[in-house]
């Protein structure tokens, strides 16, 4: 249990990087930053992927779709769709949407998972609900008062809906991806990432190029292939693919191989929290005391989740692995 709160932990760590990126990079389109970062993982894993060929050919073909559909939903949509919300409404108003997560996985768990891992009564979940809203509300209202660039309604509710997306995104990627790991305990963690981002590459190529082609036709001032501080936008999307895509997946594996999905969810706190600490220390200032309601809020509405442990499993060991090969 503790080596999976650990993992969790460093994979947060990491994670919490992808929200910056998006700040320091701002005339970069999400589009462009998404493939960028995601071809960049693709090109890292070809020679992870030979040294570990061995353990890559015991993977069937309906393991290379799950890995193709994970890689697509949990990557490449969910990055497009987060990078949109952070430009539209600042880091901290999505990164705190992105923090219902923790609530939002161990609720779907509860509905999909509980013959497997156990139910967590609804009762004890409603204070972590409540409590998550109520922090979402208050960094809202703190942004709003701050004022954002270019600020319009519009633009500002999209933003919210791109966050909304994002979370949908994850949190059926989280679920999905846990479930895989746990049906295959023989396989490695490092070899299912690796699986990962190798489908990644042709997707994200494709998806680079077809962005380019969009930008030419939009933005005809715009430089291509690497935008206009090339060296910049590769040295960033490089970094975010190493230590977000890769070791924060890579951490994040583990701790879905030794951990229930309903206790395994809260802990993605740890990326909502270090997105944060990173936002304000790039704006090298101290989060107004309503953000900082906010964060105790949420913080509070994990702790409750995390310490509302769930009940026994309702099905008999056997009848529950039939539960599972038939899901």
């Amino acid at each position: 249990m503790l080596t999976g709160v650990v993992y969790a932990l460093v994979a947060g760590l990491f994670w919490g990087l992808i929200f910056v990126g998006p700040l320091i990079v701002p005339e970069y389109p999400a589009a462009l930053q998404s493939m960028g970062r995601y071809l960049a993982l693709g090109l890292i894993a070809l020679p992870v992927a030979w040294l570990g060929r061995r353990r890559l050919k015991q993977l069937s073909r309906q393991d290379w779709l799950t890995a193709l559909a994970l890689t697509m939903m949990g990557n490449l949509i969910y990055y497009v769709c987060l990078a949109s919300a952070i430009q539209r409404t600042g880091a901290p108003v999505s990164t705190m949407i992105i923090g219902t997560l923790p609530v939002v996985i161990p609720v779907f768990a509860n509905l999909l998972y509980s013959q497997r891992d156990g139910k967590l009564p609804w009762r004890r979940m409603a204070p972590a609900l409540i409590c998550t809203a109520f922090g979402l509300v208050f960094v809202n209202i703190a942004e709003l008062n701050r004022g954002l660039p270019d600020f319009s309604l519009w633009r500002y509710l999209s933003g919210i809906m791109l966050a909304l997306v994002s979370v949908g995104c994850w949190a059926w990627y989280a679920l999905r991806n846990a479930r895989w790991l746990r049906e295959n305990p023989d396989k490695h963690p490092m070899m299912w990432a690796t699986a990962q981002a190798l489908v990644t590459l042709p997707v994200s190529l494709a998806g680079y190029v077809a962005a380019c082609f969009w930008l030419n036709a939009a933005q005809p001032d715009f430089t291509l292939p690497f935008g206009p501080r090339p060296g910049i936008f590769i040295i960033l999307m490089v970094a975010i693919a190493v230590c977000c895509s890769w070791i924060g997946a890579l951490c994040w594996n583990q701790a879905s191989q030794r951990l229930p999905t309903v206790i395994l969810g809260p802990l993605i706190v740890f990326e909502t929290l270090a997105g944060l600490l990173y936002t304000f220390l790039l704006r090298q200032s101290m989060p107004p005391l309503i953000t900082l309601a906010g964060i105790a809020l949420l913080s509070g509405g994990v702790i409750m989740a995390v310490r509302a442990r769930p009940e026994k499993p309702s099905l008999a060991p056997a009848a529950a692995g039939e539960n599972k090969r038939a899901a």
